[in-house]
């Protein structure tokens, strides 16, 4: 029984030291992180850029990488940074017009219907005919304001009443005041103005979006050369110091959820 006890005592003992002598080593072997590619075009961006930058400051002996890779990501990456520059320009341009469009909508639909209600308590009042509604084709809208909820209500009704108040004014009627309709066409146009530019930042930012679109796979055929060549060149190295070269020709290394803390966690209980 002695013997026995003895015996199992060692090999815990022998057991423990191995674990303490190789722990680095099977930390590595089995908290391995893997590569990331990129999934979105700014993280592409900085993947070429940053193997650029590492090439242009290295002697052409530390350049990990074939000259064909080299020659591809030299002539590929202007063009693909400009696209990226075109997107967030077009992008930028968008947001801030957005809220001058956005502002010039409310108000021309508030002008719109501060006249159509105008034009209804004239009615009540007597003082016009509600056969005038027929100028502005509100014969269906009797005391109502029509629905200027979207874009394409505001821009057919804004063109109504305007031609309809220019319309009955020919014909010897009296202006509509609090708002006129010259108040009225001031805010239209500025509506018109601003409807007419999104559209347009919206064409360019589709363009933009198009053409980096058509130089995604190209991109990410490159980014996979590149880090495939320099993990390859590396490769003879150990696993730390290899992904350590890695990441400076922009190679990506991330542990899968919770692999960096599991063995900062283990409690090693080292009692007899």
């Amino acid at each position: 029984m002695l013997i026995k006890n003895s015996t199992a005592n060692s090999f815990v003992f022998f057991y423990i030291f191995y674990i303490f002598a190789h722990y680095q080593q099977i930390v590595n072997n089995l908290v391995m992180p893997y590569r990331r590619l990129p999934n979105n075009d700014s993280a592409r961006y900085r993947a070429l850029e940053t193997a650029q930058q590492k090439i242009n400051n290295s002697s052409t002996k530390d350049i990990a990488l074939s000259q064909k890779t080299i020659q591809r990501l030299k002539y590929f990456l202007p063009s693909y940074k400009q696209a990226n520059i075109y997107v967030n320009q077009s992008r930028t341009n968008r947001i801030q017009k957005n809220k001058q469009y956005l502002t010039r909508q409310k108000k021309v639909r508030i002008y719109i219907s501060h006249f159509i209600q105008v034009l209804n308590l004239a009615i009540i009042r007597g003082e016009l005919s509600p056969l005038v509604r027929e100028f502005y084709n509100l014969q269906n809208f009797d005391k109502k304001v029509p629905p200027l909820n979207t874009e394409q209500d505001i821009i057919l009704w804004g063109k109504k009443v305007i031609a309809g108040e220019a319309e009955r004014i020919s014909t010897g009627g009296n202006p509509i005041t609090n708002p006129t309709i010259a108040l009225v066409n001031v805010q239209y146009e500025n509506f018109i103005e601003s409807f007419n530019n999104q559209n347009d930042l919206q064409r360019i930012y589709i363009k933009a979006q198009q053409k980096i679109s058509s130089l995604r796979e190209e991109a990410d055929d490159i980014i996979l050369n590149i880090w495939n060549e320099v993990e390859d060149y590396f490769n003879d190295m150990p696993d730390d110091l290899m992904r350590e070269k890695c990441i400076k020709f922009g190679v990506v290394y991330v542990y899968r959820k919770n692999e960096t803390s599991y063995f900062s966690n283990i409690n090693l209980d080292l009692k007899a």
